[in-house]
């Protein structure tokens, strides 16, 4: 008698090359798109990682990024913050370097700290300054620009209210800034928040985004926007 043969199983071609842990995770994507508190809500389902896995948004802005009038750069204090601990330099003059260390700076100085970078030590995750002390990072602006450290108004690290600014980031207040594709990527949380959590960040988010929308954008300000774990399925948001 004739052995019959088993079909094979058939792999959706976008999953080839990916683990059966990916699989199982993008089995849960029922949906094409979600309305933002289904996806918030499932996000944490989808992490394929044990540990406590970043919740990443990808936007998609709707400019001609080589148009100044285009351009999308704004900073949004997420109501739960980013899960992330921020260690933060002040760049301040030696009469605030106390109430800088109050408010939660983890380093500051002056040109005690210049030199400290200009030796190779950086033990900071994001830099402020007082305006006044912008001269004196002349020395070191070459080696935190590359870093993306360098204090900059329009990400609100350029301030004379150096002590809100430094509480701000510590509670997590984040950049939001268009690369040259003109998508934004940003964390919103950690998985471990929860649906609601997660939910309220990407609203406060995308509210930040809305009020800074370009005067020169006419039409669909924002064209695509994924929510992501680490590691794990996108998850597409109706607009």
């Amino acid at each position: 008698m004739a052995k019959v043969k088993k079909p094979k199983s058939v792999i959706d071609p976008a999953l080839k090359g990916r683990g059966k842990k990916y699989r199982e995770k993008k089995a849960l994507v029922t949906k094409e798109r979600y309305t933002i508190e289904e996806a918030a809500e499932l996000l944490p389902q989808v992490s394929t990682t044990t540990f406590d896995a970043t919740a990443e948004a990808h936007i998609r802005i709707n400019a001609d990024t080589t148009q100044a009038d285009q351009l999308v750069r704004t900073t949004v204090n997420l109501p739960h913050g980013t899960g992330k601990s921020v260690r933060v330099a002040a760049f301040v003059p030696d009469d605030l370097i106390d109430d800088a260390k109050k408010a939660g700076a983890d380093i500051a100085g002056n040109d005690d700290l210049v030199k400290k970078i200009e030796s190779g030590e950086i033990p900071f995750d994001i830099a402020v300054a007082v305006p006044a002390m912008m001269k004196n990072l002349g020395k070191i602006a070459k080696i935190l620009g590359q870093k993306g450290l360098m204090p900059n108004p329009k990400a609100g690290t350029v301030t004379d209210n150096i002590a809100k600014a430094i509480q701000e980031l510590k509670k997590g207040r984040i950049e939001c800034k268009m690369d040259k594709f003109g998508i934004i990527h940003v964390p919103f949380g950690k998985v471990s928040f929860g649906g609601k959590k997660l939910q309220q960040n990407l609203e406060a988010l995308l509210a930040a985004l809305e009020e800074a929308r370009p005067i020169g954008i006419k039409g669909t300000y924002i064209s695509s926007l994924t929510i992501a774990p680490t590691m794990g399925p996108g998850l597409k948001i109706q607009l």
